[in-house]
């Protein structure tokens, strides 16, 4: 299934992809359910299916997507995952990943705009794919962890540059204000039999920027998600981003930074398009 997160009217609801153009409402479908975080939570994934057919329908294009999780507990990073994103970079995969966090206020959804702060000029895009936490747990081992994995879905992790090498420590350059996009969708687990298949690539108003797969990856998805869970516990609707391909625009002679106008889209086969028009941040 393809679950959706979506403002209409003015209200936030749920639901599910039946076409690429109808949305099955989930919204008041299930008692004691309000949005998909909690869906996974309840563990009722199951409920939904059975409720698709007697849900009213709505048209997608009536309806503004939000992050298709808006409200995860955290949402983890991982730097420099992808092997020749590290050589572009200069960097040497080390013996355990990098892990760096994003609040989950800097996420907009699909179609909606990526800022581009006032105070830099290096704002830059960072295609991935990311995975959605459907089952709670910690100390997980690896060969149990793709067990906690409620769906997949798509991630841009727009960076300012420059003050992500103000210190050592880079969180603040990854997380300024309307900066990280995620969607359109979450692709269920189930749909996925083998996530080191899934490939994604990044356009940059129509022109391919990046393109990798999660078989290229230094630490894996059941590697990232047992190595986090021994420190923290993974609650459902925890997003993890597995980290980008090479082809950033910070690396490349000359650099390209994203500007006002720009239209920015991650791809890939089975998660669609998540697409970002950019906007210049309003002066207050």
């Amino acid at each position: 299934m393809r679950f959706v997160t979506f403002v209409r009217q003015g209200a936030a609801g749920f639901g599910v992809l039946v076409d690429d153009e109808t949305v099955a409402d989930l919204t008041e479908a299930l008692p004691g359910v309000g949005s998909l975080r909690e869906l996974l939570a309840q563990d009722r994934v199951g409920e939904s299916s059975d409720a698709v057919g007697s849900v009213a329908r709505l048209a997608l294009a009536d309806l503004q997507l939000l992050p298709v999780i808006p409200d995860p507990s955290k949402v983890i990073c991982v730097g420099i995952n992808y092997v020749a994103h590290a050589a572009e970079a200069g960097r040497a995969v080390g013996e355990h990943p990098v892990i760096f966090q994003r609040y989950a206020d800097t996420l907009v959804g699909h179609d909606q705009p990526l800022v581009r702060p006032t105070v830099s000029e290096q704002f830059d895009f960072e295609g991935e794919i990311a995975v959605v936490i459907g089952k709670a747990g910690e100390h997980i081992a690896p060969e149990d962890a793709l067990d906690h994995v409620a769906g997949y879905t798509l991630f841009n992790d727009a960076s300012v540059r420059d003050w992500q090498f103000h210190t050592h420590q880079y969180g603040m350059g990854k997380n300024f204000r309307s900066s990280g996009a995620l969607g359109p969708f979450l692709l269920t687990a189930d749909e996925v039999p083998d996530p080191s298949a899934l490939g994604l690539q990044t356009f940059v108003n129509g022109d391919k920027m990046q393109e990798g797969s999660l078989d290229q990856l230094a630490f894996d998805i059941p590697t990232i998600i047992s190595y986090v869970s021994q420190a923290l516990a993974w609650r459902p609707g925890d997003v993890i981003a597995t980290g980008t391909p090479s082809g950033i625009g910070f690396k490349r002679n000359p650099p390209v930074f994203l500007r006002a106008g720009d239209v920015v889209e991650v791809q890939a086969s089975r998660l669609g398009t998540l697409s970002n028009p950019v906007v210049d941040e309003v002066a207050r």
